[in-house]
């Protein structure tokens, strides 16, 4: 299992205050890793370092940072260094969605606020890691978690779909890129995860009863179930996988 064995990095997640990135934190320090999470709110994060730190060897840092900030994200990384002397994993986790319904129905400022988060949020903070990254000299890994919405038109979630889609094609842009650097850069599309983000849909019985009408494993799926292709993408087991996209989807893109 020493392909899997985190131990000695260091990985800097987004989001990280609950859902998916909560659930990757909390893998990546069972495997070694320290962790640096941030959130738009410094109390909704530090619990989550607080519990890491309890665990068996685990080391967390609560970092504030808003997702779609420049500076924020040079933040997050300089933190990330001074603490824990280095970055070897960048997971880009947080993302929002203020519209939901036809997509001839949003703002200005929906599109604004999403582009921000979505996309401008997970370049600004891959920018300021792989510069990191390439400095120490010994590659890294780059995860962005996209959503089986980029690839097929989510429900309501017009232009969320077209941000996701972007997270894609980012990553395939930047797997190109830094594949000479040794950095990976992969994606992980998941399908309808039950977090608070997605509650619009889950707690819908109507919306929920057709999405899982839709799915072939018949039902939604927890953070955890995304721990274990995120552990793999994050560790040496993936030294040869870049510009990928993982469906966690229970089959949900093929119907």
């Amino acid at each position: 299992m020493s392909q899997f064995d985190l131990r000695g990095k260091v990985a800097v997640i987004s989001g990280g205050s609950r859902g998916i990135g909560e659930a990757m934190a909390r893998a990546y320090a069972e495997a070694g890793a320290n962790v640096v999470i941030s959130s738009r709110k410094i109390a909704n994060v530090a619990p989550v370092a607080e519990a890491i730190n309890g665990l068996d060897g685990g080391r967390a840092l609560a970092v504030e940072a808003h997702a779609g900030q420049t500076a924020a994200a040079q933040n997050l990384i300089t933190q990330a260094v001074e603490t824990f002397g280095r970055v070897d994993i960048a997971v880009n986790n947080a993302a929002t969605n203020p519209h939901f319904g036809p997509m001839l129905s949003a703002q200005e400022s929906h599109w604004d606020k999403i582009v921000e988060v979505n996309l401008k949020g997970y370049f600004f903070l891959t920018q300021a890691a792989a510069l990191q990254m390439q400095k120490q000299g010994d590659g890294g890994k780059i995860i962005n978690i996209a959503s089986v919405a980029g690839l097929k038109p989510g429900p309501g979630m017009g232009i969320y779909s077209v941000s996701k889609a972007g997270v894609i094609m980012m990553t395939q842009v930047l797997a190109v890129e830094l594949a000479a650097d040794n950095i990976q850069v992969n994606a992980i599309a998941p399908g309808f995860i039950k977090t608070k983000f997605s509650s619009a849909v889950w707690g819908n019985d109507a919306l929920l009863d057709g999405v899982i009408h839709k799915t072939p494993s018949g039902r939604i799926a927890d953070p955890e179930e995304l721990t274990g292709i995120a552990l793999y993408l994050a560790a040496a087991a993936s030294n040869f996988t870049t510009g990928a996209v993982f469906t966690i989807d229970g089959g949900y893109i093929l119907t």
